[in-house]
């Protein structure tokens, strides 16, 4: 299983981050997030759930350090050599009275960086207080520095081998959206719906398979869709039911997202003339998104759509996406929402996302963009209107 991408693809990435430290007076920077484990060094493993960091040094290269059992994913999947892999051994691993952090900490110190600037990302879902902790207890003269999103920005503009992996991940969504239109119908239960969903994500097509996507399924029905994040359930489909599905692809861990609306026979006005609306809006946000747009001008291209009908959506409507495992396939960085001050370069990937959550109903659609040298590109394809099975 080799890595994803060449080693000058990683290394040009590497040359980012080093950069970005050098700017920031950083003499190492410690990684929590495995997104970024991955797009650093393509380490790829559902391993994350134990403490596992990546150190970026100047003059040595990157160094995983994680539990003994899963060192074997960095020789299967990255390229580090045997001095880049520093496992701490099992016995400490959920264990009372000690954490593996501690351990990592001792060797961060024989390598000299007690004393040295050391950034760190300070908020990512699976790098804890008790690890930083322990990191700043092993390195006391350390100069700490909040170092979070540094990778992430970094990630942000995509290289032309990503974008082929991200077209790749967008076929996989319109392949799950297919199966999701030709398979639901009332009395169907939502489950099974998500089952069959979930098989054509992972199986892919003839040319390629699938990830798992770093967010699972959404199923918004009926009531459900008045919230944005709903989990599917056992209950069957019904007639007369909108139903919104928020559903991806993800290929080398790259994501795609995908939403679209139901209808299951009949349908109120108010969905119809919302979705033209929000169809309407779509279209001005695709109009406005180019290098150097900023990020609350194209807010303001649906806002001024949503004027137009009366309409409220207090949320952003778009976010940067691209290589992540769950539970989130946000990057945390770009933002489409008023008063946002990023500029949109070439090669961003943003999944604009328009979701309209009502009393008691709602609707999706959205598609995954790129940024190209003169607008935007919908990496995803598939009809945007309301869908009537039958």
């Amino acid at each position: 299983m080799p890595p994803a991408f060449s080693l000058p693809e990683y290394d040009a990435r590497l040359a980012k981050v080093r950069a970005e430290m050098s700017g920031r007076g950083l003499d190492a920077l410690i990684i929590g997030d495995p997104n970024n484990h991955n797009w650093l060094t393509g380490y790829d493993a559902w391993s994350f759930y134990t403490p596992q960091i990546v150190l970026v040094q100047h003059d040595v290269g990157p160094i995983w350090m994680g539990r003994q059992m899963d060192s074997g994913a960095a020789w299967l999947t990255t390229y580090l050599t045997e001095d880049q892999v520093r496992p701490y051994p099992e016995n400490c691993v959920q264990r009372d009275g000690t954490h593996p952090m501690e351990v990592v900490g001792g060797y961060l110190a024989e390598m000299g960086l007690d004393g040295k600037v050391v950034g760190y990302e300070s908020d990512t879902y699976y790098f804890t207080p008790k690890a930083v902790a322990s990191l700043h207890a092993a390195l006391p003269n350390a100069n700490w520095v909040d170092a979070d999103l540094l990778v992430n920005w970094c990630r942000t503009v995509k290289s032309d081998a990503e974008v082929a992996v991200m077209r790749e991940a967008a076929r996989l969504a319109e392949g799950a959206m297919a199966v999701a239109y030709e398979t639901i119908e009332p009395g169907m239960r939502q489950c099974d719906l998500v089952a069959a969903v979930l098989a054509q994500q992972v199986g892919g097509n003839d040319e390629y398979s699938g990830d798992l996507t770093a967010v699972t399924p959404l199923v918004l029905a009926g009531e459900a869709a008045m919230t944005a994040h709903p989990m599917w359930t056992d209950q069957p489909f019904e007639a007369g039911q909108t139903v919104a599905l928020e559903l991806g692809g993800a290929r080398k861990r790259y994501n795609a997202g995908l939403a679209r609306t139901i209808q299951l026979g009949g349908g109120s006005p108010t969905l119809f003339d919302t979705a033209k609306a929000v169809e309407e809006g779509l279209e001005a946000v695709l109009a406005t998104v180019k290098p150097g747009a900023i990020a609350h001008d194209v807010h303001r291209a649906w806002q001024d759509v949503l004027d137009k009908y009366d309409l409220t959506k207090d949320s952003r409507i778009g976010y940067g996406i691209g290589v992540a495992y769950g539970p989130d396939w946000g990057e945390h960085t770009v933002s489409l929402r008023a008063n946002e001050q990023t500029v949109l370069e070439q090669n961003m990937t943003i999944h604009v996302m328009l979701g309209m959550w009502m009393d008691n109903w709602g609707m999706e659609m959205s598609e995954t963009t790129l940024v190209t040298a003169t607008g935007v590109e919908c990496l995803t394809n598939f009809p945007r209107g309301v869908h009537i099975p039958g």
